[in-house]
């Protein structure tokens, strides 16, 4: 007696990515919960390359957002790495399918269509390389709105943050020596760990101080290196390296409010607040400019007009231009570095190399069956050397 009626049906054999949802209509909350699989549900009206990269570093399965992810405003990012990465991208599904979408539902997307299993939940348009090249060719010609709109809130910016980018009003101390010395800032950017491995030979050099922001901290410990300062939110970084002996700067908002900072007290770490409005990675620039660095590389950040417009969803352009005009010729690309200082294989190691085939091949000889005939044969030779150069000398 067949009983597969009765059984509850499966989306294995059915089309689309699946995944275990995961909803919020706050980004940064959502970031810290999605994992390998999942589809992150989210509401965000430009998706930017920070938000892009971190999803998929997290290897979620598939994204549905409730607002265009590509509105015209300018050419942002996010939706053309997504979809390069083979993230399944669905937007404009509309804010109620944040209350009809429930977390830990099994999603699967196919078509511009959210299931549960084979019932509609939600429908949206999903996007592919050709769409996302297309909306992006329309959306440079939003571009001169929005650098009108960065020059009025420069303004403003500087009206509200003027003591701290003009004279350092704010920065915290550290303990960690700064002064007539050169800092390297790496921040958690696209390819920033190949980028950071490009400049072992810079760093064996001059031995920077080492800042690193956010995530980077924990990318810095994989490559066998200790951040001396680390700025950013704990709550995005390992324990270990919390703990590792890194000064710990948290930024704060301006009412004082520290995210991550009872996670910080849990932990009986000690660590300092930076309330500022501005993004971590201007922080750190800060703080490397306060203290006196000589000079500041930086690793992970990105310059280009279209990258600088892309980060307007975080409001923290006027920071970004003016903490970098601040710091002026002292600011420095780690790509640049790179191609000054080019990784090169000392001789010790090739003499090492040398010496390593040198014992292979004795070895090889020695365990032969032909090994005393070719010995014999060296040995030889090498009297015959000797010789000639006895007769030469007397």
């Amino acid at each position: 007696m067949k009983l597969s009626g009765l059984l509850p049906r499966t989306d294995r054999n059915l089309p689309g990515a699946s995944g275990i949802a995961r909803v919020d209509r706050r980004t940064e909350a959502l970031l810290r919960r999605v994992g390998p699989g999942d589809v992150a549900v989210l509401d965000q009206v430009d998706v930017d390359r920070a938000t892009a990269d971190a999803l998929i570093r997290a290897e979620v399965a598939g994204v549905v957002n409730a607002s265009p992810s590509i509105s015209g405003r300018f050419p942002n990012l996010g939706p053309a790495m997504l979809v390069a990465a083979g993230v399944v991208l669905i937007d404009g599904v509309g804010v109620e399918a944040l209350r009809t979408i429930k977390e830990g539902m099994k999603l699967r997307l196919h078509e511009g269509v959210v299931y549960a299993m084979d019932r509609e939940l939600a429908r949206g348009s999903q996007h592919t390389e050709e769409s996302v090249a297309d909306l992006m060719v329309e959306a440079k010609a939003g571009m001169s709105a929005q650098l009108e709109a960065f020059s009025a809130n420069t303004i403003e910016f500087l009206r509200r943050e003027r003591t701290l980018i003009l004279d350092g009003v704010g920065v915290p101390d550290l303990s960690v020596p700064m002064a007539h010395r050169q800092v390297l800032v790496v921040a958690p950017g696209q390819g920033y760990v190949e980028e950071f491995k490009r400049l072992r030979r810079y760093l064996a050099e001059q031995r920077p101080v080492l800042v690193a922001v956010d995530t980077a901290a924990d990318a810095l410990r994989a490559q066998g290196y200790r951040p001396d300062v680390i700025v950013g939110d704990p709550d995005r970084i390992s324990t270990d390296t919390l703990r590792c002996g890194a000064e710990v700067v948290i930024p704060a908002h301006t009412d004082g409010h520290a995210p991550g900072l009872e996670r910080i007290q849990d932990l009986g770490i000690g660590a300092v607040t930076f309330p500022a409005s501005g993004n971590a990675e201007d922080l750190a620039l800060l703080l490397a400019d306060t203290h006196g660095a000589s000079l500041v590389v930086t690793v992970g950040f990105h310059a280009t007009l279209s990258e600088f417009l892309d980060r307007g969803r975080s409001g923290s352009n006027p920071s970004t231009f003016l903490t970098r005009l601040k710091l002026g010729s002292r600011l420095v690309d780690g790509r640049a570095v790179a191609a000054l200082h080019p990784s090169r294989v000392s001789g010790a190691v090739v003499a090492l190399l040398l010496v390593a085939a040198l014992v292979a091949v004795v070895v090889a000889l020695a365990v032969s069956g032909v090994g005393d005939t070719y010995l014999d044969w060296f040995g030889q030779a090498w009297h015959g050397l000797l010789g000639r150069a006895g007769g030469l000398l007397s």
